[in-house]
């Protein structure tokens, strides 16, 4: 579990900012009029705490201690649910609202995936949501993340170098990546899989758990998407029957 690392946990809000994602996930809450709200993989809480109000309950569940730990300290941690896990700790029907940002999706590979969604479906309400991005498989985005770089970061000057492979036969990528923390000359190796699925298979996999799409846009301003090498993302809103 990489993130369960303090270093990474430390510059992990600035390499993944408050931005039209986060927006876009604070937005369809209010529209749903979304009251019990579970952010999985919720990392430091970035996302999480601002989708606190008076009438709402949020909770935010992580594997990561690290990341967890930055996530308490924030101004209003106190006022979300930290649970270190995974989605088999949400509740049956407790919630309305159910959000997975960033890669959090891609991150859950093979069957893990399936049961994931099975443990979401069961923790929504009839007619709540599950709303989450995934990375469009036709874009080929692998293809421009291995790099070496030094960059400033807010724990001092990194040096960092990736390694990514080409999918397998499962989609899945493997990324490897050396970091150089150069202030207190820490060093650290890590490696992580991504798995990237189809439109298509995405949309079998939630009607599996008895989710159904109702819609799927192409970037954060709600564009349909509709598939092909210019469209590298894929968000999904899909609803408990």
């Amino acid at each position: 579990m990489i993130y369960n690392n303090s270093h990474l946990a430390a510059i992990y809000d600035a390499d993944n900012p408050d931005g039209e994602d986060h927006d876009f996930f604070r937005a369809k809450a209010e529209e749903l009029t979304a009251l019990r709200i579970v952010d999985l993989g919720c990392g430091t809480g970035l996302l999480t705490t601002t989708l606190v109000s008076p009438d709402r309950s949020v909770v935010g569940i992580d594997p990561a201690d690290a990341m967890l730990d930055v996530a308490r300290a924030r101004p209003d941690g106190q006022q979300v649910e930290w649970l270190q896990g995974t989605a088999e700790l949400i509740q049956p029907a407790s919630v309305d609202l159910a959000i997975m940002s960033g890669n959090v999706a891609m991150h859950i590979l093979s069957d893990e995936w399936q049961k994931t969604l099975g443990h979401i479906s069961k923790g929504l309400l009839k007619g709540g949501n599950l709303i989450f991005e995934s990375r469009n498989p036709d874009a080929e985005a692998w293809k421009n993340w291995s790099h070496q770089v030094t960059r400033e970061t807010p724990i001092g000057l990194l040096q960092e170098s990736e390694e990514t492979t080409e999918p397998d036969e499962h989609g899945i990528v493997t990324m490897k990546c050396h970091y150089r923390f150069l202030e207190d000359n820490y060093e650290l190796d890590t490696q992580q899989k991504l798995q990237f699925r189809s439109h298509q298979q995405i949309v079998e996999d939630l009607e599996a758990v008895g989710l159904v799409v109702t819609a799927s846009y192409k970037n954060w301003h709600r564009e349909d998407f509709t598939g092909g090498l210019e469209q590298p993302l894929m968000v999904f809103a899909a609803e408990k029957e």
